[in-house]
């Protein structure tokens, strides 16, 4: 592997540390992984709930319902098609100068475009123009994404105790869910306390502002918060990858590159099935109201961020692979029975097959996600490596996903059991993928493979 010298920033002596300076290091790590990756994943997916009951109205409104929904939907996909290029791009820069700078520069990037949506003209005012507009935000929203989970796990797991990698690697993970529910709820506030015209006309603009407030605490947080000890090791030890693109892709590192992409297949399918299809499905298909759906997934997602760090705490006691492939397998086998409880068309029991589906199964392996594939790769690479995993995967295993759920729903004249045949079967190629997988020590530099 290619090697260049370069000196390490922000470089600190970790055992000259005294137990009141490790603590606030490790509280401020915390914060700054949390916090960061709440507001950027509240961006990105409140353009997912906005896709659900807006953006169809607002931004094709000469459309049918079910093409205006497509097309929005497939605004939302590109978003995911982009991430790679962004992965790539902050991969590269992250394993070159270090986690702590480009997490910075990731959120400035997804902020500015999220606040540019709150002030976006709809088709109305300036026509064919809006939706390509739209479209063009989407794409930066995504570039931004593409180095923003990757960093985070690593700020995380690369500072945290041997013995307490899996919570601190489920602590981005809970800003994902904290990111999303914060979004649907911000929309079911702003659907109850104003009627349908104002809501279509500067209504859903509020949600988009106020992520210029919450950028620029995030930004503050994240410029206090030291390199990673792992990065700070490999640059002292002139370790950086001069090409970590090619490195991850050639041996030794090919065979957990292709085998993460297909282990996240079942989590990425599954998180937009009841993050952001389940929205779109219920008002539509069930004839179910808009806010109280809205609660619904809020109240899940709520559920979903108390209950990973237990996830991580199982984590650290059987292991990354180990409850990933459990709470993978238990999601293949619960889908049916969801859609099931779906087809009630009771509100009732559509949160409560959404809460054992989203807020715990699904806490179940995403709280071991972000551990499982820091170990796939060495520090040189692993920012890299990470981002090319959950970003490529993101295409198919993500951003498509809303799209056939939508398409196999058609064909099927409104019967949801080929896709949920899909989404079971997206469980089982992950279920496979993951038992192969062989994992690293995440300890520093010093890489030594374990069964």
């Amino acid at each position: 592997m290619a090697t260049t010298t370069l000196t390490a920033p922000d470089t600190r002596v970790l055992g000259d540390e005294t137990d009141d300076e490790r603590r606030r290091r490790l509280r401020t790590v915390v914060a700054a992984s949390l916090l960061g990756t709440t507001i950027e994943w509240y961006d990105f997916f409140l353009y997912a709930t906005a896709a659900s009951l807006v953006f169809n109205t607002v931004f094709f409104p000469d459309q049918s319902s079910f093409v205006g929904t497509l097309l929005s939907f497939a605004t939302f996909a590109v978003g995911f098609v982009v991430r790679p290029v962004g992965g790539i791009v902050f991969g590269h820069i992250g394993d070159r100068i270090g986690r702590k700078r480009t997490l910075a520069l990731t959120m400035v990037l997804m902020g500015a475009a999220t606040a540019l949506m709150g002030v976006l003209p709809t088709a109305a005012s300036i026509g064919v123009l809006a939706p390509i507009l739209l479209l063009a935000l989407r794409v930066l929203q995504g570039f931004a994404l593409g180095g923003e989970w990757a960093g985070a796990v690593l700020l995380a797991v690369e500072h945290s105790p041997r013995r307490r990698r899996g919570v601190f690697g489920s602590i981005p993970q809970i800003g994902l869910a904290l990111g999303l529910a914060l979004g649907t709820a911000v929309f079911a506030i702003l659907q109850v306390t104003l009627d349908d015209d104002a809501f279509l006309t500067y209504g859903w603009r509020i949600a988009f502002l106020v992520s210029v407030v919450l950028v620029v605490i995030g930004f503050i947080v994240r410029l206090k918060v030291d390199e990673t000890p792992a990065f700070a090791e490999v640059a002292a030890l002139a370790r950086k990858s001069s090409a970590p693109l090619r490195d991850v892709m050639l041996p030794p590192n090919t065979r957990n590159t292709v085998l993460g992409m297909l282990a996240r297949w079942g989590e990425g399918s599954a998180f937009n099935t009841w993050g952001v299809f389940a929205i779109a499905y219920a008002t539509k298909e069930l004839d179910l109201a808009e806010v109280p759906v809205l609660i619904s997934v809020t109240i899940a997602s709520v559920v979903m961020a108390l209950l990973l760090p237990v996830s991580g705490l199982l984590t650290d006691r059987y292991g990354p692979k180990r409850i990933y492939l459990i709470g993978i397998a238990a999601y293949g086998l619960v889908v049916f029975p969801v859609f099931a409880l779906f087809g009630t068309k009771s509100l009732v029991w559509f949160t409560v097959a959404l809460v054992v589906v989203f807020g715990v199964v699904h806490a179940l392996f995403y709280g071991a996600q972000g551990t499982l594939f820091a170990s796939l790769y060495p520090t040189e690479v692993r920012y890299t490596g990470l981002s090319v995993v959950y970003q490529f995967s993101g295409i198919y295993a993500s951003g498509l996903t809303p799209l056939i759920l939508t398409a196999l729903i058609g064909v099927a004249g409104g019967s949801p059991w080929l896709a949920a045949a899909y989404l079971a079967v997206t469980a089982v190629i992950s279920v496979i993928a993951t038992s192969l997988i062989r994992q690293r020590d995440l300890h520093l530099a010093t890489e030594t493979r374990t069964p």
